[in-house]
């Protein structure tokens, strides 16, 4: 993995007061997640791992944090004017259903070919789903369209440090029930969990490791750390669909700064993990989430002997579509 190339900290607009203060917003509507072990994971990957649980979080993912934490940051007269995204996964569904609790306007911006489950999930909140092309450009375009209509304030899925600092919040949780923690894992798609998640963990404890872990056939964190500039996702072929999206230049200064590397796992690992997790842990977790375990079990992440934090991201899944089946 390397050591990653540093930043200068003061490009990190995100502290623990900030996570800590994020924490106290959001808290009344999250839940708190459970941290569960196995003593058969454990076995397998010959280390003591302690599983964050965010795949029973509210919206099914930790998304729900920074989604929350950031439409709660807005003032009433911008409150008013209401938020817009684009996304066709978990954040989508989790502005949109922070926005219902506030009872403001919510625009979620989906590529056509969105599948049909994860459009009736945002529309259950009363959010506008405003369609657009399946590219970067496009969904970029169609926000902006959204705000000059209406003046909504725009959350991005992950480079916005509203965002950041509610994701950290689930590390927040993590470290206060396991303070002794040697490292802490999650997967990296934009970087926001990993980022808020760094942020937590050095603060409370410098001398822990944090650590990514994305697909190999989605690397681009890897490569962006490596190389000291963000190298944009072209072409993702994986199926941890969470993960498919490049980083973002808040996330990649936190991440250049403060994370101690990103390990990948390959495709046949993260169905594997996915599946263990299911058998051994007894809760539903989807690819994304699986990608760190499969990091660890693969060995490109050698953490053998230590006290391991493993963020499960999420556990929105296709159950007529599990990767197992035929």
């Amino acid at each position: 993995m390397g050591a990653p190339p540093k930043v200068p900290a003061g490009e990190i607009a995100v502290d623990l007061a900030a996570i800590r203060a994020a924490h106290a917003r959001i808290a009344p509507y999250i839940r708190r997640t459970p941290v569960l072990s196995s003593e058969a994971l454990d076995s397998e990957a010959g280390a003591t791992l302690f599983f964050k649980c965010e795949n029973l979080q509210k919206i099914g993912a930790f998304k729900a944090r920074g989604a929350c934490n950031a439409v709660l940051s807005l003032s009433d007269s911008e409150a008013a004017r209401g938020v817009v995204t684009h996304s066709s996964g978990n954040h989508g569904a989790a502005l949109a259903w922070a926005a219902h609790d506030r009872g403001i306007p919510a625009w979620i911006v989906m590529p056509k070919s969105a599948p049909a489950v994860k459009q009736d999930a945002i529309r259950s909140f009363g959010a506008t789903i405003r369609f657009c092309e399946h590219t970067v450009a496009a969904r970029e375009q169609a926000c902006a369209a959204v705000q000059a209509e209406t003046g909504a304030t725009l959350v991005h899925p992950y480079n916005d440090w509203r965002v950041i600092a509610g994701q950290g919040t689930a590390a927040l949780e993590l470290l206060d029930e396991v303070p002794e923690l040697d490292a802490v894992v999650a997967p990296v798609g934009g970087g926001g969990l990993l980022s808020g998640t760094a942020i937590a963990a050095k603060a409370l404890k410098p001398s822990i490791k944090v650590y990514g872990a994305e697909p190999a056939g989605a690397d681009d964190a890897a490569q962006s750390l490596r190389l000291g500039r963000i190298v944009p996702q072209t072409d993702p072929r994986t199926i941890a669909d969470g993960l498919r999206s490049s980083l973002g230049e808040k996330t990649f200064a936190v991440i250049s700064a403060l994370a101690d590397g990103i390990a990948t796992a390959s495709e046949e690992g993260i169905v594997r993990a996915m599946r263990l997790t299911w058998e051994k842990l007894k809760v539903v977790i989807e690819p994304s989430a699986a990608v760190p375990l499969a990091a660890l079990l693969e060995g490109s992440l050698q953490l053998r002997g230590l006290r391991v934090g493993v963020i499960l991201s999420g556990g929105n899944v296709d159950l007529q579509r599990l990767p197992w089946q035929a």
